[in-house]
């Protein structure tokens, strides 16, 4: 697996002009941490990770000479710009379990246009509890082969066993419904008759 690392510097009260420099403020927390650590993390290569690997990327933080292992808590936004303005990052042993919040992606959409259906989303994450090590960046589903009426619900997730889903066994995530706009062969049929 790949090792991704996000430099982090302390931050002081002497310099409160560090955005200007290209950074961002954070907070470190978490295992091996004794209190809330002010931080300051580099725009361009946080900017990076989060394109290539998600808001939810696994990494190692380094502090000084100190590395240390955590995931991306939470991402403080700009309500207009959407800049980030503030980054948690949680550390935590590899061991540790932690709640999280996965995106859930579908995929193969176009594949059920071309049969006049759609997929429709019920919900775009799930939480989970596990160990860090066995949760994924992102759950992703093929929707392509559904029929209409199929439902995505935990058993297409293919999650490892050790990872407890908060959510309802039942939860229904999306739907397979018929293509909005296009009549189904049952309409054509009553159109007919009428």
């Amino acid at each position: 697996m790949e090792q991704i690392i996000l430099n982090a510097t302390q931050r002081t009260k002497k310099n409160k002009k560090f955005r200007e420099e290209g950074f961002i403020p954070g907070v470190i927390y978490g295992d091996s941490v004794a209190e809330t650590d002010p931080v300051k993390f580099e725009e361009i290569p946080l900017k990076k990770i989060l394109a290539t690997h998600g808001s939810n990327v696994k990494l190692w933080v380094k502090l000084g000479e100190d590395k240390k292992f955590g995931f991306i808590k939470e991402i403080q936004r700009h309500p207009v710009t959407n800049k980030i303005i503030h980054l948690d990052v949680q550390l935590v042993s590899k061991n540790h379990e932690i709640k999280l919040q996965i995106p859930i992606t579908f995929k193969g959409e176009g594949d059920l246009r071309k049969r006049q259906l759609q997929f429709q989303s019920h919900k775009s994450q799930v939480e989970v509890l596990g160990k860090i090590d066995l949760m994924p960046e992102v759950i992703s589903v093929d929707v392509s082969e559904r029929n209409l009426g199929d439902t995505i619900t935990l058993k297409d997730f293919n999650l490892d066993k050790r990872v407890k889903i908060h959510d309802k066994i039942d939860e229904v995530y999306g739907t397979i419904t018929k293509l909005m706009g296009v009549p189904s062969e049952e309409d054509a049929e009553a159109e007919k008759e009428a």
